[in-house]
């Protein structure tokens, strides 16, 4: 593929790394040093000058690009030159934001105003990794990729549920409600498998499944489901904004969110903005914080306050008091924390520490679920099965256009459609829904249906 990177800083320059053995690359940035630098040791070719010089762009040949990611550290300017780069020719366009407000649609769809496909956070990727290890990881993925006013939420059920027994169909979910996947355990293997649902299963107690809908119908449905589950306690230790995306995340799971920030104006801030979070005015480095805030008792303990050093050490912290409280399972809690250096990562399982997130990981493997082809926009894998989410861009001319969605003949028990976003505005789709050229479509799809599915949506389908 043909790639753009708008920007060569540290998270340029660590996707132009990644991408330069397999793709053909470009780079602009205003600073000679780093062209230089990135001409002499990487495979790419690499330019001197601004992101939003049109006359640059055009003698890049954006307009023959099959992707552009524009990440300098400058929002404004990335939010401009992913456009550009859009409407110069270039297939998709990428743009690296850093204020939560700008994934705000109700307020301005900056992704569908400026023709951007879309909108990335290094901050918010961070805490969708973090997210992963206390959350199920497909409700996650699930959720990061179909944004808007769709909820996901993965639930185990319990057997006083009273949705036990009973077949999909006969249960006359809501419209607006489905059920995404179902994960369960064979009782005489412990085998652990995952499928998408399809009307005729019938749920079990201990099953796991994926919700996904309209937030007051999943909620109603979720109290049938969970029936007096016992909440999971998470602290994060820091307030920044990986703090503030991880617990948002969280606020709509069965989760008691603790966060710990050292800064007072800044919790305070912090206590009004997330009303269903325990913000904490007080100093998680300190072993007293984390003695008097129980940190022993907790389900995960999370450290994201900045630097890699508070981190780690506040995370070891951790570990000593939990092993060195009587009758505490260490098993039982998991500490997670989040590295920027890679060398740091390296030593972390000899620490007591169970998992290091990266931020450099992160925005690369996310860079990397861009690397399609045709109508799929992104595409990325549920762990552990042979089921991946992709997002797919209505193409003029497909069936998709042609037809509503129970006629598409898509294949059964391979395929769901669990949202579709128009003209910036995210819902589940019913049978009878139309949709247009431009529409992006979110689809669970098995390994073995992914071509037949997005020919359905390709401008070659008739």
């Amino acid at each position: 593929m043909r790639i753009i990177i708008l920007g060569g800083g540290t998270v340029g320059s660590w996707i132009a790394e990644t991408l330069c053995p397999n793709h053909d690359v470009t780079v602009i940035d205003t600073n000679p040093e780093v062209i230089q630098r990135l001409n002499d040791h990487l495979d790419v070719q690499a330019f001197v000058g601004s992101a939003i010089d049109s006359t640059l762009l055009f003698q890049a040949q954006t307009l023959t690009m099959d992707l552009c990611l524009a990440v300098t550290g400058d929002e404004s300017k990335n939010v401009l030159a992913a456009s550009m780069a859009k409407r110069m020719g270039c297939r998709r366009a990428v743009a690296r934001i850093h204020s939560p407000v700008m994934f705000d649609k109700s307020t301005f769809d900056y992704e569908t105003e400026f023709r951007i496909d879309r909108l990335i956070s290094l901050e918010e990727l961070t805490a969708i990794e973090l997210a992963q290890e206390i959350r199920t990881p497909g409700s996650v993925v699930v959720e990061h990729v179909a944004r808007g006013s769709i909820k996901v939420q993965s639930v185990t059920l319990s057997p006083k549920a009273k949705i036990l027994g009973v077949s999909l169909k006969e249960l006359k979910l809501p419209g607006s409600v489905r059920i995404g996947s179902i994960t369960r355990v064979d009782e005489e293997t412990q085998e652990k498998t995952t499928r998408l649902a399809t009307a005729d299963d019938v749920l079990q107690a201990g099953d796991q499944i994926l919700l996904i809908g309209d937030d007051d119908d999943v909620d109603a449905l979720l109290d049938k489901a969970l029936k007096n589950k016992k909440k999971k306690e998470v602290v994060i230790a820091g307030g920044g904004n990986v703090a503030v995306y991880l617990a948002t995340i969280l606020e709509s799971g069965p989760y008691d969110a603790i966060l710990i920030e050292r800064d007072l104006e800044r919790s305070e801030t912090l206590a009004t903005q997330l009303p269903e979070v325990t913000v904490l005015h007080a100093d998680a480095t300190y072993r007293q914080t984390l003695l008097e805030e129980h940190v022993e008792k907790t389900d995960f303990f999370v450290a994201c306050m900045g630097d890699d050093e508070s981190n780690i050490m506040t995370s070891v912290e951790v570990d000593d008091i939990i092993n060195s409280t009587d009758g505490v399972e260490r098993d039982d809690k998991t500490i997670v924390c989040v590295v920027s250096r890679p060398d740091y990562a390296q030593v972390i399982s000899r620490l007591g520490i169970d998992r290091a997130i990266s931020p450099r990981t992160a925005m690369v493997e996310q860079v990397q679920t861009f690397l399609t082809t045709g109508a799929v926009i992104s595409t990325n894998p549920l762990p552990d099965t042979d089921i991946g989410v992709y997002e797919i861009e209505v193409q003029p001319g497909s069936a998709a256009e042609e037809h509503v969605l129970v006629n598409l003949a898509l294949p059964l028990g391979k395929c769901l459609i669990a949202a579709v976003s128009s003209q910036g505005e995210a819902r589940v789709p019913r049978g009878d829904d139309h949709f247009k050229a431009g529409d992006y479509v979110v689809a669970l799809i098995h390994a073995d249906a992914v071509d037949d599915v997005v020919e359905k949506f390709s401008g070659s389908s008739r």
